[in-house]
Order: C-alpha cells, then sequence, then structure tokens
C-alpha cells in the first residue's frame, strides 16, 4: 500500500511517526507525501495550542479532498475526537495509548518485532523513551490526552539503538513527554542516569543527545554522565516565564533564581555547552512589567537559543478561566521583541564558537551546500565542492554567522 504519515507537533510525536514509518516500509509499504494520493493517511495530530488544533484540522481536510482512508491518532484525536467526527463520520480515530495498534493493524506484526529500517526520515532518529506526564502546569492540556508518567522497557530501547546503529546512524535524541521522570514508574525504580549509563555501556552509538528537561530533572547523577563525551553538551530546559508571580501563576515548580542558579552551575561544570529554553508570553494576567522581568532574566542568563511561544488558552486548563487575558495585539508585539531578544542570543552564541572546531553530522545536501549539526546543537552550512556522505560524522572550524546558522569549513 502507498501510505501518508504527517506529523504535527513535539519530538515525542515525530518519534512515534519514525516507529510507524519503519515498520510500515520493513513489510513492504510505500511511505509517499500526502499530495501522492495514498491509499491511507495517517494524521498524528498535535493541540499544544489553538495554532496545532488549526493544522490537524486542515490536515484531516486535506486527506478527505483526495477521497483517501484517514487514520487520525496524536493529542488532538484524545481531546477533540467530536469535532474529528463532524469533519467526517469516515474517519477512524486512534487514542495515544493505542497508537501501536495502528502498526499492527496495518502489518499484521507486532511493532516491537519489526526492525528499524536502514531508510529513516531524519539522520539523527529520535527515540521515545517515556509518555505522560504527572506535572500540572495551569495553560497545559497534554496530560489529559498523554496521561501519566510512563517509561518504556530499557530492554526495547537499547534494541532500537542498536538497529539504528547498525543501519548507520551516528545520533539518536531520547525524548519524552517528561523525559527527566524516566524510571520513576519502574519497579524498582529507575531514573535518566540509569538510562544514559546503560545507553553508553550496552550500546556503541557515537552521540546521544537529550531532548527537553525540566530544570529540577537536571540532576548531579545527570550532569555527571554528561562528562562522558558521547553525550552532546546540549540541554533545551523550559522556563515558559520570566517573572515569578507569573511562574506560580502557571503552577510551575521552581522560581526564577533557581533557575538562575541552575544554570550558571550547568555552564560552569560545561563551559560552551548549548541550553536552549521555552518562553510563553501573553499569559493571563502578563503586565507590561512582568513582560519587562522576563525580557531582562533571560538576557542575563547563559542561552544559546531561545523559543517564543504565545499564550494560546486550551479548553479543559485552570488557565483558560484565569481572568485579565492578554489581547492577541499585544501578545503579537511582545513574541515580536522576544523574537528580536531571541536572535541576538543565538548570533551571540555561534560567534562565540568562530574558529572552534567541531565535528557535525552531515544532514542534508542542497543548493546552497551541505548543513549539519554539532554536538553543541549549532546548525552549520558548508559551501564549497567537497564529497561528504549524509549521517557522516566531520570535523568543521566555524568560520561565521549568517541567516540564524554558522557557517564553516571542513577539515578534510
Amino acid at each position: 500500500m502507498r501510505i501518508s504519515i504527517e506529523t504535527l507537533g513535539c519530538r515525542t510525536n515525530q518519534a512515534e511517526s519514525l516507529e510507524m514509518e519503519a515498520a510500515l516500509k520493513h513489510v513492504g509499504n510505500s511511505i509517499v507525501a500526502i499530495s501522492e494520493l495514498p491509499d491511507i493517511c495517517i494524521i498524528n495530530t498535535c493541540s499544544v495550542t489553538a495554532k496545532a488544533d488549526q493544522q490537524s484540522r486542515q490536515l484531516i481536510r486535506k486527506a478527505l479532498r483526495n477521497n483517501t482512508k484517514v487514520i487520525v491518532t496524536g493529542c488532538y484525536a484524545d481531546l477533540h475526537a467530536d469535532i474529528i467526527k463532524e469533519i467526517g463520520d469516515s474517519i477512524e480515530i486512534v487514542k495515544n495509548i493505542d497508537k501501536c495498534h495502528i502498526i499492527n493493524r496495518l502489518t499484521n506484526h507486532n511493532s516491537t518485532d519489526i526492525c528499524i529500517s536502514g531508510q529513516c526520515a531524519r539522520k539523527r532518529p529520535i527515540i521515545k523513551v517515556q509518555d505522560g506526564c504527572n506535572f500540572s502546569c495551569s495553560y497545559c492540556s497534554i496530560p489529559m490526552a498523554r496521561g501519566r508518567s510512563r517509561s518504556l522497557p530499557l530492554r526495547e530501547i537499547l534494541h532500537k539503538i542498536n538497529k539504528y546503529e547498525e543501519a548507520g546512524y551516528k545520533e539518536i535524541v531520547l525524548t519524552g513527554i517528561h523525559l527527566g521522570t524516566y524510571g520513576l514508574d519502574c519497579i524498582p525504580k529507575e531514573s535518566l542516569s540509569f538510562l544514559l549509563s546503560n545507553i553508553l555501556t550496552c550500546t556503541s552509538i557515537p552521540r546521544i543527545r537529550l531532548s527537553s528537561l525540566e530544570i529540577n530533572d537536571v540532576t548531579n547523577d545527570v550532569l555527571d554522565i554528561m562528562e562522558d563525551p558521547k553525550i552532546c553538551r546540549h540541554l533545551h530546559i523550559p522556563l515558559q516565564n520570566g517573572d515569578d508571580s507569573i511562574l506560580r501563576r502557571m503552577n510551575r515548580n521552581y522560581d526564577t533564581r533557581l533557575f538562575a542558579d541552575q544554570l550558571e552551575m550547568i555552564s560552569q561544570k560545561f563551559p560552551g555547552i548549548a541550553i536552549g529554553t521555552d518562553i510563553i508570553t501573553g499569559f493571563p494576567g502578563e503586565s507590561d512589567h512582568n513582560f519587562l522581568n522576563t525580557c531582562r532574566f533571560i538576557e542575563s542568563l547563559p542561552l544559546a537559543y531561545v523559543h517564543v511561544f504565545p499564550y494560546s488558552s486550551r479548553p479543559g486548563t485552570r488557565a483558560a478561566a484565569f481572568e485579565n487575558h492578554v489581547p492577541e495585539q499585544v501578545k503579537k508585539e511582545r513574541v515580536r521583541i522576544l523574537n528580536n531578544i531571541a536572535e541576538s542570543i543565538k548570533r551571540c552564541y555561534i560567534e562565540s564558537n568562530i574558529d572552534n572546531v567541531l565535528q557535525i553530522i552531515v544532514e542534508n545536501m542542497t543548493f546552497q551546500g551541505y548543513f549539519g549539526t554539532s554536538a553543541n546543537y549549532i546548525k552549520v552550512l558548508l559551501t564549497g565542492d567537497y564529497d561528504l556522505s549524509e549521517e557522516t560524522l566531520v570535523n568543521i572550524r566555524v568560520t561565521g554567522y549568517e541567516n540564524q546558522h554558522a557557517s564553516g569549513i571542513p577539515l578534510i
């Protein structure tokens, strides 16, 4: 069959879609774009913002216009099945917790028995090691869609990593909805540092990258494990807001002082490490003073990049019932200001790496040249007449900054 897999949202969704793709290819199906009139279209939806909801509905309608059989899964399918049924009564809706059964039904195979394909769509495959979240941030609906934290079995994770390694991949990205809680639901209890230690011992994958970690999950044990050069010097630690009163309304379990102290400690332990963060602006009740506090705070932190999001009210969350919602035009202006700050932060970090020798994974070639990603999460463009292969590790020297990425030359 010709099958399209359309994915929106987080790295966990991306990891789940990669597994579906590998399984479907393994038994002879062709993975095609939605525009190529597939027999089946699997839409792995997101519901983290109103925009994500809209994009999910647009993809569903696009697939239906092609007279394609449509299977909808992901967080939007969990939270808004009634709306999806109104779009088309022939749509099959699969809950997040049953997502693996899509593979089982379409292939007549158990998904855990499917070998990893050597034709992964990503050059740095994402592996889901955990699902669900025990937090109750006042703005977030994802725990309603994903449930409580659950860890995948260690043996299954190691098996996937070894398969990717056998297929020639040089880096894997570990992801989860709340990655730092890995192992806490296991009997006996395990931990993220336990997982990392086993990956280092039981696999030979050259690079291991962690996706988003909460500030309180960046423990001394995790930092000690990161001394191993195979683990990328890169941490993404969501801040969400730089004003303590807003953090309390968001129900985040830290304040700005703890956050700043921890980032300073990390940056001293690992000089040059890339630390990224997320910021939500326009949260209900966020005043001009609160916003200014956020701007000043992120400018004071040792950051490599910042992702900025306008607050989006999510049905069923506590924040949706808060008073003093910020007007959309004000949110847009605050996003603009923060994005300008983020661009300056990113430029400064990349420029601090000029003349440094970094090792990148070559990910793709465009008309501009070769693009790759360094261990400290710098996107590097190599221009020139080089004979480089995708998925290979190449040492490069950073020569400059342009258009949100670094330029460099390979040392070959």
